[in-house]
């Protein structure tokens, strides 16, 4: 399994707008591609210097190949419109991560 993650530093001035967007539609415009299964949103809890708040949104997939089927066929596209919208008010960086195993603890 391959987790696509970007966090998202997004400034106070636009966070309820961005809030909205990324949960009404910009996660589910990257699912409507049938590349990932799933995808999780969370908040970062640290504070942060420059301010803000930070989010990782985790998008899960099978495989490589569609990883990169996505960067090829449908990043540029819904990048753009992120940064149409937010412009300089959002700061974004890129990982890919791979599971290796998962555990779980046990029920008490």
């Amino acid at each position: 399994m391959i987790i696509y993650n970007v966090t998202i530093n997004i400034d106070k001035s636009v966070h309820d707008q961005w809030l909205q967007w990324m949960r009404n539609k910009h996660i589910d415009d990257v699912l409507a591609t049938g590349l990932f299964t799933s995808a999780r949103m969370v908040k970062v809890l640290v504070d942060e210097e420059m301010g803000g708040t930070t989010y990782s949104v985790q998008y899960f997939t099978d495989s490589r190949s569609k990883l990169e089927d996505y960067y090829k066929n449908h990043a540029p596209r819904l990048r753009q419109e992120g940064f149409e919208l937010f412009a300089d008010k959002m700061l974004a960086f890129r990982t890919e991560l791979e599971i290796m195993s998962e555990h779980y603890g046990r029920e008490n």
